[in-house]
């Protein structure tokens, strides 16, 4: 489970989220939609211990900025960070390590595998594309076998095979009782994954959503219905 309680940010004389509340329910997929601007990346990165926050974040029922929550959380950002000199595999190695991860050598080599960077292995990080290191990013957050998992806009720069990959990782995860959480304004990307959905607009969520609540309504319908646009 991710329990968000009262979260608010500033930056000087700017609010950029305002008491903010909301939970994903544990093997839950959530998704977190808003324009630009809206403070869905301020969210993220409080989750994720980027940033000096109010109120409180839970990560499994332990308080987000304890060593224990971060042991179990994986953050997969939206710009992905290589070391320039550490190779694929050597950032996989580095996070098991950092983790004390339980996963295999075996485990490692599928997820290598799936995302098609098994035969990148000795690639360094400074020898990446946006995509690659996208993908780099996305097996270094599942070696860390989380119970919580946060993914900001985890589809762009990625090719169809790696979306449609990641769709189906996401799928199984949620089915091993992994909490996920995605920040996306793709829409489209999420519509089979999402169990609920908050969307923001000037720093509040305005509205959420669980599946069985849309009752067969598309993604993009409630999400403009709640935000006053138009479905384009």
């Amino acid at each position: 489970m991710l329990e968000v309680q009262e979260l608010s940010k500033s930056y000087g004389n700017s609010l950029a989220v305002d008491n903010v509340t909301f939970t994903v329910p544990a093997g839950q997929v959530g998704v977190l939609l808003g324009p630009n601007g809206a403070g869905k990346s301020t969210i993220i990165k409080s989750i994720a211990g980027l940033l000096r926050y109010k109120g409180m974040i839970r990560i499994g029922g332990i308080p987000a900025r304890t060593l224990e929550a971060k042991k179990i959380f994986a953050y997969v950002p939206e710009i992905p960070h290589m070391f320039d000199a550490l190779t694929v595999r050597e950032h996989i190695e580095y996070i098991r390590m950092a983790y004390s991860s339980d996963i295999t050598d075996e485990e490692v080599e599928e997820i290598l595998r799936e995302f098609e960077m098994d035969d990148k292995q000795d690639k360094l990080g400074n020898e990446l594309s946006k995509g690659m290191m996208q993908k780099v990013s996305i097996c270094c957050a599942l070696a860390v076998k989380p119970k919580v998992i946060l993914l900001d806009e985890p589809m762009v720069g990625l090719d169809p095979a790696a979306i449609k990959m990641l769709k189906e990782v996401v799928l199984r995860l949620r089915e091993r009782g992994v909490t996920i959480l995605i920040s996306t304004h793709m829409l489209e990307m999420v519509e089979e994954l999402w169990d609920i959905m908050f969307v923001m607009e000037k720093g509040n969520i305005i509205g959420s959503y669980t599946k069985e609540d849309a009752q067969g309504r598309d993604l993009d319908d409630l999400f403009f219905a709640m935000t006053g646009g138009e479905r384009k």
